[in-house]
């Protein structure tokens, strides 16, 4: 008889987002007449801009005639995509990355699961806590994790690293020695950012005991400090110890269309292999390539028109950070991130749960947000608000919250 991989059985209840929306969709069905704000998942909201539509269409124009006509995506993504990136991401900051070193898939979220596949389980890996919950659960899934401590909410082989209030939500280099070290900056769900003296004593610790960096840049482009780097490559020897995942989703409204990117350097061996090599064996065998127009689109966001309209897309929900992180901060909550990113995180009132503070929103004034519980241990007592809702709806979300 066939078996299951019973490592899905220890994954405690469902996705943490796939939980809030039947939350709320029960609340709804039972409440109708309610208008409900929703600031919890990080969906964008503004429509795609206009340089991108007009690639849109020229693609599908191409896809009509026989002789632009395209079938199979190249596996690793089209050179004319590969280049832009490469020209415009990395060696406009001085990062020298090759076109080859880029690997196009259709998002960071699905490669930030797929990435462990190419390492041993017997890897230990080190999370951010709280954490994108994708890094753990796909390392479950995996059976790297070992045994659920359900009432500390933790795996018995997963390095935690606390980000709290005590640390300005900033990991401290751990006491034990990970294998792989899944950092995320700015950081999803905290908001907080690292300057680059601080990336460049990661990147100094994982050459020092030859650990991997996976390293999310999904929120680059809402950096706003000069000091804060936009990539890990910008940090001394980190082609040597750093793989780095980026998305189109918040940056550009990708979120539907879905396109991403993993950079992983030649010069990253586990010895003689080559991890660069391994991922583009893992990447053709089980992946056909993002479709042809997607990836023109994903060329037009560094268009001059692209980035000029674009830049003015990621003010938009910079401006609804900035009104949540004041407006609860003038209310009396305690707040940060906003500042370097879309989310503000902010410290549920005492006496509270963060799902109890859930509740509390859905219930008396109908805004959605995320408990911080549900991105580790370190969350509880928090919760995350995203900036990507209108601006009309998040000041008066603001404005209902500042009622309790």
């Amino acid at each position: 008889m066939y078996q299951i991989n019973d490592n899905y059985q220890k994954l405690p209840g469902s996705y943490l987002f796939s939980t809030i929306g039947k939350k709320v969709n029960a609340y709804s069905a039972a409440h109708p007449e309610k208008r409900i704000i929703r600031l919890g998942i990080g969906d964008v909201t503004l429509p795609l801009a206009p340089a991108i539509i007009e690639a849109l269409h020229g693609a599908v124009d191409e896809m009509g005639k026989a002789e632009t006509f395209r079938g199979y995506a190249p596996d690793l993504g089209y050179d004319f995509l590969r280049e832009t990136i490469a020209e415009n991401d990395y060696r406009a900051r001085g990062c020298d990355i090759g076109a080859d070193e880029i690997f196009v898939s259709d998002g960071a979220k699905c490669d930030s699961g797929n990435i462990q596949e190419i390492f041993s389980l017997d890897n230990r890996i080190a999370v951010c806590d709280p954490v994108y919950p994708v890094y753990v659960d796909s390392n479950v899934m995996a059976g790297r994790t070992g045994d659920y401590d359900s009432a500390r909410e933790v795996w018995s082989n997963v390095i935690y690293m606390p980000c709290t209030a005590d640390n300005d939500f900033v990991p401290e280099l751990p006491k034990e020695t990970p294998d792989l070290i899944y950092l995320c900056f700015p950081n999803n769900p905290t908001g907080a950012a690292v300057n680059r003296s601080q990336l460049q004593e990661w990147v100094d610790y994982a050459l020092k005991v030859g650990a991997v960096i996976l390293y999310d840049a999904a929120y680059e482009a809402y950096i706003t400090e000069p000091d804060v780097p936009h990539s890990i490559y910008e940090c001394q020897g980190a082609k040597s110890c750093a793989i780095e995942l980026h998305s189109f989703s918040k940056n550009a409204g990708f979120t539907g269309l879905r396109l991403g990117f993993t950079v992983i350097p030649k010069e990253l061996k586990c010895g003689d292999v080559s991890l660069h090599s391994m991922w583009a064996r893992r990447h053709g065998t089980k992946y056909n390539g993002a479709p042809y127009i997607v990836q023109r689109a994903g060329e037009a966001v560094y268009s001059e028109a692209g980035k000029a309209q674009l830049e003015e897309q990621i003010a938009y929900y910079q401006k609804n950070a900035d009104y949540i992180f004041n407006g609860l901060k003038k209310a009396g909550y305690r707040v940060s991130g906003g500042v370097n990113s879309p989310y503000v995180w902010m410290k549920v009132p005492e006496g509270m749960t963060s799902w109890e503070f859930f509740d509390c929103l859905l219930e008396k004034v109908n805004v959605v947000g995320t408990p911080g519980s549900g991105f580790g241990p370190s969350g509880e007592g928090y919760f995350r608000l995203t900036a990507f809702g209108s601006y009309e709806n998040t000041v008066e979300a603001v404005d209902r919250i500042k009622t309790l």
